[in-house]
């Protein structure tokens, strides 16, 4: 159930996502002028016959965030609770954390008219938490914890390859940001050309971020391909190259709607299904290269606290008797000693 909920809550981030980059899409940051109340209304009871034009996806936005807040609220006591990992229960803690500080700084947005340094940190802190969501649903997954059947995966050049592509992906995502937050969307305005050549004929600082985005893009798309291809070379574990496939199809989607939001002039939803895209192929990246790295986290199966609320005895085939308590089976002779 705790796997279930965390899959939950990482689910729900998603279309936080989603209706974040609704509201730059749509250029609404403002349509609701003070924080933490909605024209003067609490949050929870302002009317919804209100909620028109750009009110409806800031307004939106932040009760998306106060549902996610609260979900967030209960995995980290549940995890704090009933998790024996003891790096979990400060997981749990870290993503709270992340979305209290979240939402400080989706209000100083608001505060201070949506200035574009503290824009773009909402923008990548978004971004972290919902890494740490899809990365405490993966810890409390069976498969993790059984150790993919004890036959995890020892590569450390597998490791460096996810690991550099995942940096690569967060990096690409902030440059991405920024442009959005500083109005360089369209400072080159067409594509595939740059001002109808391979480099830019002229200068200034919003084609320069303009610019960076489209490099970056070039390099995670390289990164991400030598990424896969070692996988698939390596490796037949399904663990692995299921998300080493799924990554190349999303980079693919995900540059196809880049081209899109310029030829479209960034069309609101295609803009906006291109930042949950990107934060999609984030998460993917990051589940490949925690896979990679599940050696390193312990040689086997993660040991959790057995269920005693039960005992089974049952005859072995040489005659001895055994106890299982729960999931954890006790030998006769030591079922013996504790008795």
């Amino acid at each position: 159930m705790l796997h279930r909920f965390a899959k939950f809550v990482a689910g729900c981030t998603v279309l936080l996502v989603l209706a974040g980059s609704l509201v730059t899409s749509t250029d609404s940051g403002l349509s609701v002028p003070d924080w933490p109340t909605t024209y003067g209304w609490n949050m929870f009871t302002f009317p919804p016959s209100k909620w028109v034009g750009g009110i409806l996806y800031e307004h939106g936005h932040r009760l998306i965030a106060s549902t996610v807040g609260f979900l967030t609220i209960i995995l980290a006591v549940w995890l704090w609770k009933s998790e024996p990992r003891r790096w979990m229960k400060w997981l749990g803690a870290g993503a709270l954390g992340a979305v209290i500080a979240q939402g400080v700084l989706g209000g100083l947005t608001v505060m201070f008219f949506l200035p574009a340094p503290i824009s773009t940190a909402h923008a990548g802190l978004a971004e972290i938490f919902f890494c740490i969501t899809v990365a405490i649903a993966l810890f409390t997954s069976p498969r993790w914890i059984s150790g993919y059947g004890g036959h995890v995966v020892d590569d450390s050049g597998l490791r460096k390859f996810a690991t550099t592509t995942t940096i690569l992906v967060y990096c690409q995502i902030l440059i991405g940001a920024t442009m959005r937050h500083t109005g360089a969307g369209l400072a080159i305005p067409d594509f595939p050309l740059m001002f109808g050549h391979l480099w830019p004929t002229h200068w200034d600082a919003k084609i320069a971020v303009h610019f960076a985005h489209r490099a970056g893009a070039l390099c995670v798309l390289v990164s991400i391909l030598a990424t896969a291809t070692a996988v698939f070379r390596r490796t037949f574990r399904g663990e692995l190259r299921r998300p080493a496939a799924l990554l190349v199809l999303l980079v693919a989607m995900q540059i196809t709607l880049g081209a899109l939001t310029v030829l479209s002039r960034r069309d609101v939803w295609i803009n906006s299904f291109h930042v949950v895209c990107g934060a999609l192929v984030l998460t993917t990246s990051l589940v490949l290269t925690l896979r990679t790295w599940r050696a390193k986290f312990a040689p086997g199966p993660v040991r959790l606290k057995p269920d005693t609320t039960e005992t089974h005895t049952t005859e072995t085939r040489t005659g001895e008797t055994d106890t299982r308590a729960g999931s954890v089976r006790l030998p006769a002779d030591e079922h013996r000693r504790l008795a």
